[in-house]
């Protein structure tokens, strides 16, 4: 939707002469919508004024059909950019969404997430220029997923910034700045923070379950980094649930599409459906009696457009009096509202970024930014003996055998809602460019990915034989090992041990990769574990008897030079888990059990395997002397905590310094612990920096369902920071009066 005499001669080219002579009056028309210096919303409004019902629902949809008589084109809603924009050939694709949240960096994120905007509007506006407006080449992007990662068995859990809402709300913030701009009238794109509001798995049954939680869960644990999307962010889209929501479908509950996302958050944007969400109304959830009685309850709720078709049965609906069309049009106006905002019916010289050229597509600099992602979210897990870093290898000849299903992979670094990317680096090719000249690189293939080695018994043991002997002269074993995103991810329709419908069984590495990794061990071989997987792995022989473990996740493009960069200590890692891992599922609720009772660093009252927050380094940090600005406090006030970090080591590090409270003797709040703040800094070998981290007094809220609202309870609170949620080094009180 360019400039309207663009849309005439594309409308030319389709019409014969007759046609064109009975429109030409109203083509020509100088409409209110046309009006550059009208508002916005007057534009909208005046719009939709024109519009037949039929046009109306025919806008309502993702495929969006084109209204000719208005010069209006037609317009494809459904865009994905998770981590790179995706399904639109060659693109920069950056590490995998929760390896995002892993770098605890949200100024790193609004880079990247900046650098996707400006690719998704250098493809836009070529394929505009083409005259192309298929399905992945518009300007709305459904991402992020802010859904909270509560269980590690949930597939889609990779595509999540984790399991704390606080973290959530602060990467994803920052991503939304990123996609949408900083134009004071045009968005740069529009992102959509999804799925409303109570999801995170199971996958097979999301079309049919009903989500059942408390109001103090969903207000503390579920709600929280959507309404922080909605205040702070300015999100303008967002996309609703499958599931039901304590048994009204997330696409037609009126309490949290209107009552909490409008009415409390003052949310301004458009809502859309999930995909086929609308038709789950009537055929899965049975909430209404018809698909067009569905369609109508989601639009009354406030879910103005649908992944799908549904709402073309609203014609009946208006008919028999189920909806009004005056209520369609508060949709449609919305709608339309996000596509002025987009400079979609402007002139190019109003929008200045329609100016965003094709080369700046994949560019080295993107490319570099990737890697710099990658190095920083990948989590040093295990480093027994200090073996890490490899840099001892300097002037020495040996050999090192680099194994396992993901060695040379290409596929698993892109994880779910990839792009394509143009050169990717494998973690074999990546530690060859680093290690080549001083080490002899030897490799095999003999154990398969996932999904491809649930063999027999005896070719699984054939080929744990031929890896072993194939690393006899090795001094050192790098194994490449985990998951990847064919075994965990939406609704996948691959079922091995171990997994279901895309969801996870259990936690364990696939059985022969661990009985390969035994073997390795019994042969007397120094191992190093490379994990790739975007959920929590229950790693309890892996983590006693392992040299090293790198938690690489789904690394992106540059994924292979990243990790040869952490392996030789070009860089120093720096990532810090964004979730919880587990040492068995059997330490968890049951998956579909939506209480958070039990899960989570908030709530887990077991020993974790590794604890949220936790990462090493190759460098060592000394905490000393935190300092509150208040010692005592009411709920509107900010406190400022410092404390001072001494690097103790000889090497240069960054720290990822972590802020918690927690209770004291108030029954009320449930958490043992929350993250209230965060700082990542870098310090210098012998040097001591005061890192100082500023949070809100609110931070500390709690839901009272007796009040049905929020409230920062009255009492004593320990400040505590630290390396991790496990980890707290210093400790100070703070009096809430």
């Amino acid at each position: 939707m360019k400039q309207l005499s663009l849309a005439i001669i594309t409308l030319s080219l389709g019409l014969g002469l007759n046609a064109i002579a009975q429109n030409d009056s109203a083509l020509h028309k100088q409409y209110l919508f046309q009006n550059t210096n009208v508002s916005f919303e007057k534009r909208a409004a005046d719009l939709v004024s024109h519009l037949t019902l039929e046009e109306k629902l025919a806008l309502m949809q993702n495929n969006a059909k084109p209204v000719q008589r208005l010069g209006i084109p037609a317009y494809e809603w459904w865009n994905e950019c998770l981590h790179g924009v995706a399904r639109d050939g060659i693109a920069t694709v950056f590490p995998q969404a929760i390896a995002l949240s892993a770098m605890w960096n949200p100024s790193l994120v609004y880079n990247i997430s900046d650098a996707i905007s400006t690719e998704a509007r250098a493809k836009y506006e070529e394929h505009i220029r083409k005259g192309e407006r298929k399905r992945y080449e518009g300007l709305t992007f459904w991402t992020p997923n802010i859904n909270i990662f509560r269980d590690p068995r949930w597939g889609r859990g990779q595509e999540t910034y984790g399991e704390d809402p606080f973290l959530t709300a602060r990467t994803g913030i920052a991503f939304v700045h990123g996609l949408q701009g900083n134009d004071p009238q045009y968005f740069k794109t529009i992102a959509t923070a999804k799925h409303y509001a109570v999801h995170s798995g199971s996958e097979h049954n999301r079309h049919i379950f009903d989500a059942v939680v408390s109001k103090s869960d969903m207000f503390d644990t579920y709600l929280p980094a959507f309404e922080s999307l909605v205040k702070e962010g300015k999100v303008y889209s967002i996309m609703g649930a499958y599931n039901s929501v304590n048994g009204a479908p997330a696409c037609a509950n009126k309490f949290l599409l209107d009552t909490v996302l409008r009415q409390k958050w003052g949310f301004k944007g458009y809502v859309v459906s999930d995909c086929g969400a609308i038709g789950d109304i009537f055929k899965n959830h049975h909430f209404a009696k018809s698909q067009s009685e569905g369609s109508a309850l989601a639009v009354k709720a406030g879910c103005d457009l649908t992944c799908g078709n549904e709402y073309m049965e609203m014609e009946t609906a208006v008919a028999d009096g189920t909806i009004t069309e005056k209520e369609l049009d508060i949709s449609v106006t919305r709608l339309m509202l996000a596509l002025f905002k987009l400079g979609m019916f402007d002139n190019d010289s109003l929008v200045s970024y329609s100016k965003i050229h094709f080369t700046e597509n994949n560019t080295p600099e993107h490319d570099a930014l990737a890697k710099k992602a990658a190095m920083e979210s990948m989590v040093l897990l295990q480093n027994k003996s200090k073996l890490l870093p490899l840099n001892t290898l300097a002037g020495t000849k040996t050999t090192i055998a680099v194994v396992g299903p993901f060695a040379n992979d290409k596929t698993v670094l892109n994880g779910n809602y990839n792009g394509t990317p143009a050169a990717p680096v494998t973690f074999l090719e990546g530690i060859k460019k680093k290690l080549g000249n001083n080490a002899t690189i030897i490799t095999n293939n003999f154990i398969k990915k996932p999904e491809k080695s649930y063999a027999s018994d005896a070719n699984r043991d054939d080929s744990i034989a031929k890896t072993v002997d194939a690393c006899k002269n090795a001094s050192l074993v790098i194994f490449c090992g985990g998951i990847d995103a064919t075994v965990e991810g939406e609704e996948s329709k691959i079922d091995l041990k171990g997994f279901y419908k895309g969801d996870r069984i259990d936690l364990n590495l696939p059985e022969v990769q661990l009985k390969t990794l035994k073997a390795l061990k019994a042969a007397g071989k120094k191992v190093i574990l490379v994990l790739t997987n975007g959920s929590a792995l229950a790693l309890n022989w892996e983590n006693e008897n392992l040299d090293g473990i790198i938690e690489a996740w789904y690394p992106g493009q540059q994924g292979g030079n990243a990790l040869a960069a952490i392996l030789t200590g070009a860089y120093n890692p720096s990532g810090r888990l964004p979730i919880t891992f587990y040492k068995s599922e059997k330490d968890l609720p049951e998956f579909e059990d939506y209480s958070m009772k039990g899960r989570t660093y908030k709530y887990f009252t077991g020993s974790p395997l590794y604890p949220f927050g936790y990462g090493l380094s190759y460098a060592t940090f000394e905490y000393q002397n935190i300092r509150l600005s208040k010692q005592t406090a009411i709920e509107s006030d900010s406190i400022t905590a410092t404390v001072d970090v001494k690097n103790t080591s000889t090497v240069v590090g960054t720290e990822v310094v972590e802020l918690y409270a927690n209770a004291k003797g108030i029954s009320a709040f449930r958490p043992i612990k929350t993250l209230i703040g965060f700082a990542k800094t870098t310090i210098k070998a012998g040097e001591t920096k005061k890192v100082t981290i500023k949070f809100g007094v609110k931070a500390l809220r709690q839901f009272d369902e007796a009040k049905d609202d929020y409230t920062v309870y009255a009492g004593l609170y320990e400040i505590g920071v630290g390396a991790s949620s496990g980890d707290i080094k210093t400790v100070s009180r703070l009096a809430i009066h």
